[in-house]
């Protein structure tokens, strides 16, 4: 999403719009497909009972409703493995594919306890909780794939749904700040007991958001880990970020369209992803299962946090120790331009995903699950 905003003009919004290559008064309905044929159909429908079964598991857990955040929940929408199945079933295990393409040899499929040491106790780290944050226009959806993984490995996961985002249910052209588009994410934090510490994953502009929560909860935060994300200095937007290493491709200008809820006079309240370029822009390496699940499941983009400039204090944020995970085959955020990120304000660390596109939690889950794991085991730094 990052890369999608060099496309705006650096200026803050005024009463005339910024130029874009796209309008639409509102909040369009889905397009529907033209002839897609059986196999689309199939997919499609495939990728909807996917997305329904882990809104009932959200609704069942979460208590629906829209206001805010607040609270730990845990979820999960994964299907367990074949073992553990067995013990609670008699018959043959069901058949189990998280992809419809050949796995590669980068990202073998192996069960979460071979990508652990035999003797390590998720109780024994310094923190066993991890928060994952999605991305603009994602949801907590995105990550059933880490979430599986993660708690089959021992590690309390929470995935939040961020204001406007996931299901819920906020209109996302109503968002006029950072402050309420994270809302969700703060009131966790908040919730947490006065020892609890948390492991923060923001994935792409969900690192403009942890960053924001470093600076409101630092001693609540152990570790943040950036996604193929924002990592923001103290002052930047995440569209000033972005304007420093302009991308030429043209698909970034093609693919964005701006949603004028409160008239095409008006400044933009959202953006879209135009769907036709989804894939070959966010998910270029990922299953075409979880392409239709993201077809069907992303939501607008609120226009204002992406202008908003952070204040971040050495004292608050930069406390915190911040991990930079690249994705290689990136054509929303390419790695010239998280390289760039890095230089300019270095992280503790960074790792990479080789062949991984924008969304590394579809197209190279096992890889991101161990680098996870490699982030969160990493002991404390001592006091000098």
């Amino acid at each position: 999403m990052g890369s999608l905003m060099s496309c705006i003009s650096g200026q803050a919004p005024s009463a005339s719009p910024p130029p874009v290559a796209k309008r639409r008064s509102s909040v369009s309905s889905r397009r529907g497909g033209g002839g897609g044929g059986a196999k689309a159909v199939a997919i499609d429908e495939e990728a909807l009972a996917a997305a329904a079964a882990l809104v009932l598991g959200q609704r069942s857990s979460f208590g629906g409703g829209g206001g805010g955040g607040g609270g730990a929940f845990e979820r999960s929408a994964s299907v367990r493995y074949a073992a553990r199945r067995q013990q609670q079933q008699q018959g043959p295990p069901l058949p189990r594919s998280s992809s419809t393409r050949p796995r590669s040899l980068a990202d073998p499929e192996l069960h979460p306890q071979q990508l652990l040491a035999k003797d390590l106790n998720t109780k024994d780290l310094e923190t066993n909780i991890i928060v994952l944050v999605h991305g603009g226009g994602f949801g907590a959806w995105c990550w059933y794939k880490t979430i599986a993984l993660l708690e089959d490995s021992g590690f309390r996961v929470n995935a939040i749904d961020l204001t406007g985002s996931g299901i819920h249910s906020y209109d996302t052209n109503k968002i006029s700040s950072l402050t309420q588009y994270a809302e969700p994410l703060t009131s966790y934090l908040k919730s947490l007991g006065d020892n609890e510490k948390v492991i923060l994953v923001g994935h792409d502009f969900g690192g403009a958001c942890i960053s924001y929560a470093m600076e409101m909860f630092p001693s609540k935060v152990a570790k943040a880990v950036f996604l193929c994300a924002a990592m923001l200095k103290n002052g930047h937007s995440t569209l000033d970020m972005f304007q420093q290493q302009m991308d030429t491709n043209g698909t970034l200008q093609r693919a964005q369209e701006f949603v004028y809820s409160n008239g095409k006079e008006q400044p933009p309240t959202a953006i879209n992803i135009e769907k036709s370029l989804l894939k070959h822009l966010l998910f270029n390496q990922s299953p075409s299962k979880d392409v239709s699940l993201a077809s069907v499941s992303m939501r607008p983009i609120p226009f204002a946090p992406v202008l908003e400039k952070l204040v971040l204090t050495e004292e608050k944020y930069g406390s915190v120790r911040r991990f930079y995970v690249e994705t290689t085959e990136d054509n929303a955020i390419p790695l010239h331009l998280q390289q760039g990120m890095c230089d300019m304000n270095p992280p503790e660390k960074v790792l990479r995903l080789k062949g991984s596109d924008h969304a590394p939690f579809f197209s190279k889950p096992q890889a991101l699950h161990k680098t996870l794991v490699e982030i969160a085991t990493m002991p404390p730094v001592k006091a000098s």
